[in-house]
């Protein structure tokens, strides 16, 4: 974190200690969703995405306004943005409007921690560029814990385009500091070696069979069909070496989950009968998305206590 970033701002994983980690998912297993607490009353929380969301920015907005907050949109299409403001005047002007705590996704890495460097209030990345996605790391972590005892001894394969995924960043840096035995896999163009050496205890295979054997929890990540055309992958080729199918899951422990942080793609990154079964926690990672960006709120204006 910038050293004169605001109190309270959550720019990125990789310098969050292990023990704040421990301490806002554990806050976040005190929020639900369905029972408004008042911890954020009269405050203002501004969501400011430059790129289009739908599970994150309802999920902090449904989270800011369960916490008794009001909330404030700006996207760039309809807003000065279009018309050429740059980010730290458009970041002044939110704040002199009385922005108390500042929600960005920004296509470009490192947007969030310029505008922390500038502004007096908690800023929240909600995802920069190719670099990091820290609210996303976090509700999958808690999501993990709900489903297994404690991260001690998990082994988690992650699945897809590596290369071009601030989701696999984050969560990289999140369960390396716990010692969790990560191995990525998928094509040499879209999960390069130096992958490996985004955190320790990190592995890179090219055969999902390899990942899948002794897997706790499988993370699957979106990939995209014209960026497959464009590096020259043939789709057919990808589908048939990589997508996660029933048969593929039995390899995996017999108590895995899957997951995915969306938007998922049918028929390419998964089959339905993966997307819908027993093992799919999908959908509950996007439910865990509320009570954890509860708990980034809450701590971004002092109140995780």
């Amino acid at each position: 974190m910038p050293m004169n970033a605001a109190r309270g701002s959550l720019l990125g994983i990789e310098h969050l200690e292990a023990a704040e980690i421990l301490k806002i998912l554990k806050f976040a297993r005190r929020m639900n969703p369905d029972r408004p607490r008042p911890l954020l009353k009269g405050k203002r929380v501004l969501l400011l995405f430059y790129e289009a969301s739908t599970r994150t920015r309802s999920s902090f907005e449904i989270a800011a306004k369960t916490l008794g907050a009001h909330t404030v949109l700006v996207q760039a299409a309809g807003s000065s943005i279009e018309k050429g403001e740059s980010l730290l005047d458009t970041g002044y002007t939110v704040r002199a409007v009385g922005a108390d705590v500042i929600v960005i996704r920004h296509p470009n890495a490192g947007a969030p921690h310029v505008m922390a460097q500038h502004l007096d209030v908690p800023v929240i990345n909600a995802g920069d560029g190719l670099h990091e996605h820290p609210s996303q790391a976090l509700l999958d972590a808690y999501t993990i814990l709900r489903n297994k005892k404690s991260f001690k001894g998990l082994q988690i394969a992650i699945v897809g385009d590596i290369f071009h995924s601030r989701v696999a960043r984050s969560a990289c840096h999140l369960l390396s500091k716990f010692g969790v035995k990560i191995i990525l896999c998928g094509p040499e163009e879209l999960v390069p070696e130096v992958a490996a050496t985004l955190a320790p205890g990190i592995r890179v295979t090219r055969h999902i069979e390899d990942a899948l054997r002794g897997t706790d929890v499988v993370m699957l990540l979106r990939v995209q069909k014209e960026r497959l055309s464009g590096l020259k992958i043939d789709l057919p080729e990808y589908i048939a070496r990589y997508q996660m199918t029933p048969a593929r899951l039995k390899m995996a422990k017999k108590d895995a989950v899957v997951m995915h942080p969306g938007p998922i793609i049918r028929g390419l990154e998964l089959t339905s009968e993966i997307a819908d079964g027993a093992q799919s926690r999908i959908l509950e990672e996007v439910r865990n998305g509320v009570p954890t960006r509860m708990a980034i709120l809450a701590r971004a204006m002092g109140r995780m206590r």
